[in-house]
């Protein structure tokens, strides 16, 4: 399924534009004291997925105050964020355009992207309609606003400042208390009771089963009794202001996590959100569903701009389509809702960590395309390994305490993970290999791959190239289609049999355009990672590693790294000299961010053939003493 209007008109090149006029059909209310058009809230809780929720996953907690809300309204099993954190997933819903799309999927962006003529955050539309929207408090976009979507966004905005009681609101509340830094606790916190028990608490099968994350999940799992006192909170204050039955009252995770191996990835962990809509009793006719009822037809992040836009009865122009389909309001059919199976993931920087992935859900079949699955999952992030769960899983892979299913999450991944969500929910057995399943794998590549060019993925970019376009992103992602797909097919080699790849590299490597040449580079390290026959032909092919010599004196400071980081897994050449001319000659501090995650790959590799720290390299700059590229620095010198 490709992106379409919320009118199934489908158009993967979209652009939000929003006709800021009130629906026609709207029908006027009757009861005094209802309003004419319906409040909408939306309710948040930072970095949880589905399944620390009883109503969702039998392992999870009771959550009374959202089963209220679901036994008055529907439940959305199947509801996903796009991408697994904070900054991309919420500028994707407050969009309701794919991150890759737009130019915002970078988390914690450089620069924030420039959103395209008739784009604008959809909260600016309501106003302009004659909504009151307000936020309280976190924005975190990675773009930059045009028109005021907010009347006020602060800690103190309320929809009860609102200018009359006749005025419909849009509210929108996150709450922090599921945050990740909620697991930032010390050792001494291990001796403190949770209310969730311990010794009964589930853990994924890819965790180690020790005290310190049976705390862990015990105590997220407590975490997210505070979050359903704090919906209670909003809406008894509904109630008692008697506009419950006025109000649209959304209930969802800002993205997956927060255990390890969930925010930052895309696995369900990551991206499977609980999602609960409260339906008002006054506004019943806009709900095609039963009252209490489930679906598990997909929707995610990208659908809930133009949901929210279609309950307000605020149309969208058919001229400028956005990328998601509301899936509630008038004329918005549930069976058409129910038969929806497919959605989209998209993770690439994590604060300072590089990792360019891509996913499709069709079903209970996902594949994920991991285009830098010569790094592991585990590659470092400082505010990650703040966290003792994460210490302590390191710790234990490097003492040999892991077993495979354990380790998996330390060592080199293969560029393609398929799944069967039905048979392995956790995402463990990767089905890619199998001949019986080649046929579904081929089926979702081609999908995925298709998906990839029609949106014109700017990630193939580079972050730093990418950066020289942000002015109108959408644009010239258009203006350079052909050149992304040319570099998505390079990228691709990579998973290619070996006999086919081998020519392709060598010709891609020695392009003339120097993306072919980075994202060949990188296809080859993937397969020198994954394929142990492939490495060792690469290693004694005399014409392949004189064209890599070649690539490490690339003019192209980008490609000249990631052909040290190719020598280097191959074990074929030094690459300490090749990152320190080529962070010297950095065009800038983004470009040289990338380099040092090449950097941090090789230090990071079993044995530590390359090492290397901070007084190796000189860059052309002053690094921000607490930017990213400072964190990499320090890291190197830590034993």
């Amino acid at each position: 399924m490709f992106p379409s209007t919320f009118r199934a008109i489908t158009c993967s090149m979209a652009i939000l534009c929003v006709a800021p006029v009130v629906a026609q059909d709207q029908p006027a209310a009757t009861n005094p004291n209802v309003s004419a058009r319906p409040n909408i809230v939306w309710i948040m809780s930072e970095d949880n997925s589905k399944h620390y929720l009883k109503h969702f996953d039998e392992t999870g907690v009771e959550t009374p105050a959202i089963e209220a809300m679901a036994a008055h309204g529907v439940t959305f099993d199947r509801a996903f964020s796009n991408a697994p954190v904070c900054s991309t997933a919420r500028t994707t819903l407050i969009t309701g355009c794919y991150g890759p799309r737009i130019g915002t999927q970078f988390h914690r962006r450089t620069e924030p992207a420039t959103l395209p003529q008739g784009v604008e955050m959809f909260p600016a539309w309501l106003r302009q309609s004659g909504y009151y929207t307000t936020n309280s408090s976190k924005e975190d976009y990675n773009a930059k606003k045009r028109m005021q979507p907010w009347d006020d966004s602060s800690r103190k905005a309320s929809w009860k400042n609102r200018p009359s009681d006749d005025t419909p609101f849009f509210h929108v509340v996150t709450f922090a208390d599921s945050h990740e830094g909620r697991l930032h606790f010390d050792v001494d916190a291990l001796q403190k009771p949770t209310k969730f028990d311990q010794e009964t608490v589930s853990l994924q099968p890819y965790f180690p089963d020790t005290q310190v994350f049976r705390h862990t999940a015990a105590f997220y799992r407590d975490r997210m009794s505070i979050i359903d006192e704090k919906v209670a909170s909003v809406v008894a204050q509904l109630e008692q202001a008697g506009e419950l039955e006025n109000t649209f009252v959304f209930y969802f995770g800002d993205h997956g996590g927060v255990l390890p191996r969930g925010k930052g990835y895309i696995y369900e962990s990551g991206l499977h959100v609980p999602l609960v809509v409260r339906i008002p009793d006054n506004y019943r006719r806009l709900v095609d569903r039963e009252i209490g009822s489930r679906t598990k037809g997909f929707v995610s992040f990208i659908d809930f701009a133009p949901t929210v836009l279609s309950l307000a009865g605020v149309p969208l122009d058919k001229a400028g389509p956005i990328d998601g389909k509301a899936f509630l309001g008038q004329r918005i059919d549930a069976a058409e809702v129910d038969s929806r199976d497919t959605t989209f993931g998209y993770a690439d920087r994590m604060d300072e960590k590089y990792d360019l992935v891509r996913s499709i859900r069709v079903g209970d079949w996902k594949l994920i395309r991991s285009f830098e699955s010569f790094q592991p999952d585990a590659m470092w992030a400082d505010y990650r390994y703040k966290m003792l769960a994460y210490q302590q899983w390191r710790d234990r892979y490097h003492t040999g305490k892991l077993n495979n299913v354990q380790s998996q999450f330390f060592k080199p991944r293969p560029p393609e993970l398929l799944f069967n969500l039905a048979d392995d929910p956790h995402e463990v057995n990767n089905l890619a290999g199998d001949p019986l399943h080649g046929d579904r794998l081929t089926e979702l590549r081609m999908k995925l791959n298709a998906h990839l060019k029609q949106t014109n993925d700017l990630g193939f970019l580079t972050e730093a190239g990418m950066l020289k376009i942000l002015d109108a992103p959408v644009a010239n992602g258009k203006r350079l289609s052909h050149e992304i797909a040319s570099y998505i097919d390079t990228a691709n080699i990579a998973v290619m049999p070996w006999d086919q790849a081998s020519k392709a590299l060598l010709s891609a490597i020695n392009s003339g355009d120097m993306l072919q040449r980075y994202w060949a580079l990188v296809a080859a390290s993937s397969i020198a990672a994954s394929n142990r026959s492939a490495n060792l032909d690469m290693a004694a092919d005399d014409t392949f590693l004189k064209l890599l010599r070649r690539r490490t004196l690339d003019p192209e400071p980008l490609v000249a790294s990631r052909a040290a980081q190719l020598a280097a897994i191959l074990q074929t050449e030094d690459p300490r000299p090749v990152f320190q001319r080529t962070l010297q000659l950095s065009q800038s501090p983004t470009e040289a961010l990338q380099i040092f995650n090449m950097v941090r790959h090789v230090h990071a590799l079993p044995g530590t053939p390359f090492p290397m720290g901070s007084k190796m390299f000189q860059l052309p700059f002053q690094p921000d003493p607490k930017g990213l590229i400072q964190q990499h620095l320090d890291h190197l010198d830590l034993p």
